[in-house]
């Protein structure tokens, strides 16, 4: 058996509970006996007795204690059987915390981008004391699957090219749904399409959807995007930093310290011909505007920018709000693409689900 401790129980964290109960039968192997958020906290017997998952949320209501973090892993850390905690914040005070964690014998699945796109210290400090990428034992382990991309197998196909020996030329993709949707829809590479508006109207239809984060200034800053650009080169042998990595912030500068989203929204319009004028360069050259993030492990050129490609590229194809990576390798010179959802809650869960279950198969060897 593995024991499960989840620590954040919000959008991601509620649907990966879901996922765990409805597969409990082929999931056997995994039992959750810890769960807490901010408001409380349910922790079981000292058998570690599974939590009953049907009705968790009232559970956690009626039968939680106050939240104390560190009670929490000593329990964990106490388990008979190897312990997991997955970390479903976007905390970077718990991120920081890995490796009092990995070294208590834990291991850790996590979508919270923080510990693999922070100081590179802590970066390679919790690689070090993981037996997955430091080849030390069998345990503990950390995985992050969903800290790019979600539930698409991006990682783990990176990490693979390099445990193999095979030899990075680059990484580039479209790494955030929401700037994918913007620009899908604003340059499309359909010539017949009908336009959809203005940037400004494109951006307010995706604020409405529930597309981009409650102020969209923090999806067009490119920070998203360049945190996990950066925990693929990290992966890929390069040591990005965020502090030196270029990013191109897409946020017209006068507005970048307005006071409210809002503001924001209301003067967002007065920069459509700036993004028009961008957008029939591109058409001019028959190419499209994409927001991408590149790893160049060979060159100088590692970032996040706004591109044009070619009608016929792969990313001037894309749909909806899909993410889209390409990996050019010695053995791959016409690249390796994986595409598909890389944001929501289901996805998400899905990895972390998935890397769960990575780490009870290597526990338990089967």
């Amino acid at each position: 058996m593995v024991n499960v401790g989840i620590v954040g129980c919000g959008f991601v964290g509620s649907e990966l509970i879901a996922q765990l109960h409805a597969t409990r039968s082929s999931a056997k192997r995994l039992k959750v006996v810890a769960i807490t958020n901010i408001d409380n906290m349910h922790l079981s017997d000292e058998e570690y007795t599974p939590l009953h998952l049907t009705n968790w949320e009232a559970d956690l209501a009626k039968n939680g204690t106050k939240p104390d973090l560190d009670t929490f892993v000593k329990y964990m850390a106490e388990s008979p059987d190897h312990a997991v905690i997955v970390d479903c914040t976007a905390s970077e005070a718990i991120a920081n915390m890995y490796p009092s964690w990995l070294r208590k014998g834990l291991s850790i699945v996590t979508p919270n981008k923080k510990a693999f796109s922070g100081p590179l210290s802590l970066f390679k400090e919790v690689h070090m004391l993981s037996a997955n990428y430091s080849g030390n034992g069998r345990t503990p382990l950390t995985y992050h699957e969903s800290t790019v991309g979600a539930g698409l197998p991006v990682l783990s196909t990176l990490v693979d090219f390099v445990k193999t020996g095979d030899e990075i030329q680059l990484i580039e993709g479209i790494f955030s749904g929401t700037l994918s949707y913007l620009f899908n829809n604003y340059s499309s590479a359909n010539a017949k399409a009908e336009s959809k508006g203005s940037f400004s109207e494109i951006v307010k239809v995706a604020k409405e959807l529930g597309y981009t984060e409650p102020d969209p200034r923090d999806d067009l800053n490119g920070m998203d995007v360049a945190r996990k650009v950066t925990i693929c080169g990290r992966l890929a042998g390069v040591d990005l930093d965020l502090s030196t990595l270029n990013i191109e912030n897409i946020v017209p500068e006068s507005l970048r310290q307005v006071a409210t989203a809002d503001e924001f929204m209301s003067k967002l319009p007065e920069f459509d011909d700036y993004f028009a004028k961008l957008n029939e360069e591109a058409k001019k050259e028959g190419k499209v505007l994409r927001y991408v993030g590149v790893v160049d492990p060979k060159g100088n050129n590692s970032g996040v920018k706004l591109m044009k490609y070619p009608a016929d590229h792969p990313f001037a194809g894309l749909q909806g709000s899909d993410n889209i990576i390409k990996f050019t390798t010695k053995y791959f010179p016409n690249g390796v693409i994986v595409q598909g959802a890389g944001a929501g809650g289901p996805p998400t869960a899905y990895g972390i689900f998935s890397d769960l279950l990575k780490i009870q198969e290597r526990v338990e060897g089967f």
